[in-house]
């Protein structure tokens, strides 16, 4: 196994890409602590990876809060005694309010961006990542040996109006990863970035279900069949992603098979940053 008793922190771990990248660095022989919003589906996931065998611990935090971040930190370093991966998968956008006399139907341009969506998008995509890899590198530092991969988006490259200031916080999140990369080389700690393209998660089939639901011309396609109908002309492989693929290359950039890779980002995303 690759990661034989080594210890990971994934935020965000208790669903959706962050449960596919628990599940693989478990499978590889890691002990997974899950740090989530959620402290059930964190809970949950955790009770799962116990019951196959491997070792486990779920933490209920906010990693946009310094205290919850060195709470949770200072809780797996008590429980494993040690941190040897983090993962920083918590991300996502913060819903854009429609102005006053905008009609529905008519996009929204980078002069309706406000200013309580701005800061909370670049709360969830830069702000945990900058947090909890300050609770974590000197621990790293101390023990000359560290992997940090930090989860970032296809969209890092590829300007999308619609999703602005999400596009413009993931490519923070890919110079995050070159600037912290540069600074720890003299410590032995990789870092790196791993951006998913179109990935179906449960939020995204529970979204699909509801389409084939509401559209009797859907009633034979599956949530995968429409997420391909949509994703695949954008993706030059023609398939989409699963969260087992994110987990795959976050246990390659955490192996030692990765160990002269640092400052990277790669896009996991079937092609779609070369369409």
């Amino acid at each position: 196994m690759l990661l034989e008793g080594e210890v990971a922190i994934v935020t965000g771990g208790g669903q959706g890409i962050g449960r596919g990248i628990v599940d693989c660095l478990a499978a590889e022989g890691a002990n997974v602590a899950i740090v989530d919003l959620n402290g059930e589906t964190a809970a949950r996931t955790a009770a799962e990876l116990e019951a196959a065998g491997h070792r486990s611990l779920a933490l209920e935090a906010n990693v946009t809060d310094a205290a919850d971040v060195e709470r949770a930190v200072a809780e797996v370093l008590g429980t494993f005694g040690k941190i040897d991966i983090l993962v920083n998968d918590v991300g996502g956008g913060v819903r854009q309010r429609r102005p006053e006399g905008k009609p529905r139907g008519e996009p929204l341009t980078f002069i309706d961006i406000d200013e309580e969506a701005w800061d909370g998008t670049f709360e969830l995509n830069a702000k945990t990542q900058f947090l909890m890899c300050r609770a974590v590198v000197p621990h790293f530092i101390g023990r000359r040996y560290g992997k940090i991969v930090n989860i970032g988006s296809r969209l890092a490259v590829i300007p999308d109006p619609a999703l602005f200031t999400y596009c413009v916080a993931k490519a923070a999140v890919v110079s995050f990863t070159r600037n912290l990369a540069m600074e720890l080389t003299e410590h032995n700690i990789n870092v790196n970035c791993v951006c998913p393209g179109d990935v179906l998660t449960p939020v995204i089939e529970r979204a699909f279900n509801r389409a084939i639901e509401a559209n009797p011309a859907n009633r034979d396609k599956t949530p995968e069949d429409l997420f391909t109908e949509v994703a695949g002309p954008r993706t030059a492989l023609g398939r989409i992603q699963s969260p087992e693929d994110m987990g795959n290359a976050v246990v390659y950039l955490a192996s030692e098979d990765a160990q002269n890779i640092t400052g990277q980002a790669l896009y996991v995303d079937g092609g779609q940053t070369m369409v």
